[in-house]
């Protein structure tokens, strides 16, 4: 949906219903990404494409007859050795595809203002996210990246089922990964296609170091966008981090105060380096990113604290420094602090204390509210790498 997100609001303003085709599962070689839509309105209009032209004509007819029944339909289509002139994908691929029923108004397919929201957001170029069931539960349920819990219950699911969702759907708008998810209702099986409109996050690197190519290859891996800053031409080389995305030769606080950063932004400092950790430090933790962390000994992070405050940094600036960098998972190769690293990340932005699910009871995805309420009664220790 979120691809052709111009046209379907161009055609929800006419006050148009539309059928939605949007691939689920891509097998093989496919021309379509999943998540790719087609649409027709019950003006007989097309908007959009899945597959390049050679299933349109029998996703046409599944969208006709959903617009009749107001029923979603999920259909595969792909080449099979006994009907070779069926409906298929000429490159030999083999795509899933579910149709349902959209509308602003009326009993069937009905939008709320929160996925109209997602889709206003794509077209405006910013981060967006909705979740649709393709089987199971509620089928035909859309939600919206911004939804709570409870307005996801009233479609039909259950209350940890639609927390579950949600949860889901946070972490894929900030990876920028789209994806299908298999997912337990009330001990029946959900199916819940996930579709993002994203960029990928940045992770921005500083300090070319053994640990520093471990955490871009981790990195990599999680859907970042990998960068890697140094000032040192000898070691900052693409060679040294084949994962990286881009390895830049600069300044590290020059290079800082020029890029380009958004609130999904995470900024890891591995110089050890003074005259680069300060003035670097000083300017990340004025910048609304998602995280900062410095990797240090208990002995430097104290007296390169000490040196922020110098610098005129507040207390609530330097309440937003991860250091030392990582959660106490008793790791020390660089392979294992990069695990550490990015576990802190990635729990704060969840607002996770980052405990052992052993210690805790309840479901294992909740509301922030319910982690907070958990983790206050669980003891933690110091961390480090």
């Amino acid at each position: 949906m979120l691809d052709i997100a111009d046209d379907l609001l161009e055609a929800l303003g006419e006050g148009r219903r539309l059928a939605v085709a949007t691939v689920t599962t891509v097998d093989g070689s496919a021309p379509r990404a999943l998540g790719t839509s087609m649409a027709v309105d019950d003006r007989g209009r097309v908007l959009g494409s899945i597959s390049g032209g050679c299933v349109e004509g029998a996703v046409y007819q599944a969208a006709e007859g959903v617009l009749e029944t107001g029923e979603p339909v999920l259909a595969e289509f792909g080449f099979t050795d006994g009907d070779a002139f069926a409906a298929g994908l000429s490159c030999g691929g083999r795509i899933e595809v579910f149709v349902h029923e959209i509308a602003m108004s009326g009993a069937r397919g009905r939008l709320g203002d929160r996925v109209v929201h997602e889709l206003k957001a794509t077209r405006d170029r910013r981060p967006a996210g909705i979740a649709v069931v393709v089987a199971g539960a509620a089928v035909g349920t859309v939600i919206a990246a911004t939804a709570s819990a409870t307005e996801v219950e009233r479609d039909g699911l259950d209350l940890a089922t639609a927390q579950r969702i949600l949860h889901e759907l946070t972490a894929r708008v900030s990876s920028g990964l789209s994806g299908t998810v298999d997912i337990e209702c009330d001990g029946e099986p959900l199916r819940v296609l996930f579709v993002v409109a994203a960029t990928a996050p940045r992770m921005i690197i500083f300090g070319a170091v053994d640990f520093s190519a471990a955490l871009a290859d981790a990195s990599s891996l999680l859907g970042y966008h990998v960068t890697v800053c140094d000032a040192r031409p000898l070691f900052a080389t693409s060679q040294r981090f084949p994962s990286a995305d881009e390895v830049v030769v600069a300044w590290p606080s020059e290079y800082l105060r020029t890029t380009p950063v958004d609130e999904r932004t995470v900024i890891c400092v591995l110089t050890h380096d003074e005259k680069f950790d300060i003035p670097l430090l000083s300017l990340a933790l004025g910048l609304p990113v998602a995280y900062v962390g410095a990797m240090a000994s208990r002995t430097t992070h104290e007296r390169r604290v000490r040196a922020l405050e110098d610098a005129g940094l507040s207390a609530a600036e330097l309440g937003r420094l991860h250091s030392p960098i990582g959660l106490d998972l008793g790791g020390s190769t660089p392979q294992e602090t990069a695990v550490s690293i990015l576990a802190e990340v990635i729990a704060s932005r969840t607002g996770s204390a980052g405990v052992s699910l052993r210690t805790q009871t309840g479901p294992i995805h909740r509301t922030e509210a319910a982690r907070t309420e958990s983790a206050s009664t669980v003891s933690t220790g110091a961390a480090r790498p």
